[in-house]
């Protein structure tokens, strides 16, 4: 078991060799992994601008803000670079049950010595801060307020964080690390497709040192992943799905359509076309029934423009009473 009281050994890592980045100061990684590391994913393609970022983050202890549209691999990109440098690390999704108890902790009846006594058991918020640790905050856009202001205090310059109700003052590890990952760049959600989004605190924004942005890879990007993972479809087949996403997002981005396709729905199309044998029946389930009623037909258009087929036909050839 680590004790997390003591630094744990680091080693220089080569940015340019691991990240194909030069990088104008030392990056240091740890020299063995815990339960912790995510694990490393050899697919991964890292975008340079939100890594050199996410670097300065882990090195500088810098807090980043890294926002952008849903399946563009946020999270992931933080939980890669931390593989690399075998950085512990954790997520929290900040879903309406997390509560200011949850990330603070509470006081809860225990049994020891085969008696029974009350003794503060510490939140999320706290047992990541006294340890080498990366805690990343998911869906940070969504957060209910009060949780919000218990963030803001580790925000400060110093990061310590006060407990009242124990007289206790926590101060970081030396290698704790905050980022967090939102859809929106916290000025609110005016496209309506990230419900349950909130504008954020402007004096809590101003406290993030590092906010950078992470759309959809460029074409060449997506196609290398999806080979990657899905060795089974051929190259021309990856490549129209790659054309079919970005005319969509296109689309999209004209108003035209409300669902965006991410990497996350291609990768999902692509397994359920290995599992099917049919890459169009895959399709239907995999987007175009998530999408209104009054945009299929545009879908099916686009469709028709990359893979030259009819899912409306395909479907009733498939079955004559669809």
């Amino acid at each position: 078991m680590n004790d997390y009281t003591q630094l744990r050994p680091k080693i220089a890592c080569n940015p340019m060799e691991i990240f194909q980045l030069d990088i104008p100061w030392k990056v240091e990684a740890f020299l063995d992994a815990d339960d912790h590391v995510p694990e490393r994913d050899n697919s991964f393609r890292f975008v340079s601008a939100v890594t050199r970022a996410l670097l300065l983050g882990f090195t500088h202890n810098r807090r980043v803000y890294l926002h952008g549209p849903h399946g563009s691999g946020k999270s992931s990109h933080i939980e890669q670079v931390a593989a690399r440098l075998n950085w512990p690390c954790v997520r929290i999704n900040l879903d309406g049950h997390i509560t200011r108890a949850d990330l603070i902790g509470r006081d809860m009846v225990m049994i020891r010595d085969g008696k029974q006594i009350t003794e503060f058991v510490p939140g999320m918020l706290v047992w990541a801060m006294q340890r080498p640790m990366a805690l990343i905050f998911d869906e940070y856009d969504a957060g209910r307020p009060d949780v919000m202001f218990v963030i803001q205090r580790v925000l400060e310059s110093t990061g310590k964080l006060t407990l009242l109700d124990q007289n206790q003052v926590i101060t970081p590890h030396p290698d704790f690390r905050l980022f967090a990952t939102a859809n929106t760049a916290g000025q609110g959600d005016p496209s309506g497709l990230y419900a349950g989004t909130q504008a954020l605190n402007q004096a809590q924004l101003d406290r993030w040192q590092i906010i950078t942005e992470l759309g959809y890879m460029p074409a060449e990007q997506e196609e290398a992943v999806l080979q990657s993972r899905l060795p089974e479809l051929a190259g021309s087949t990856i490549a129209n799905m790659v054309g079919f996403a970005n005319l969509a997002r296109r689309a999209f981005e004209q108003g035209d359509l409300s669902s965006l396709i991410s990497l996350r729905t291609l990768v999902a199309w692509g397994e359920n076309a290995t599992l099917l044998a049919d890459i169009h029946e895959a399709m239907r389930i995999t987007f175009l029934n998530r999408c209104d009623e009054t945009e299929r037909a545009l879908v099916n258009e686009i469709y028709q423009r990359c893979f030259d087929v009819d899912l409306y036909q395909e479907s009733r050839d498939a079955n004559p009473l669809y």
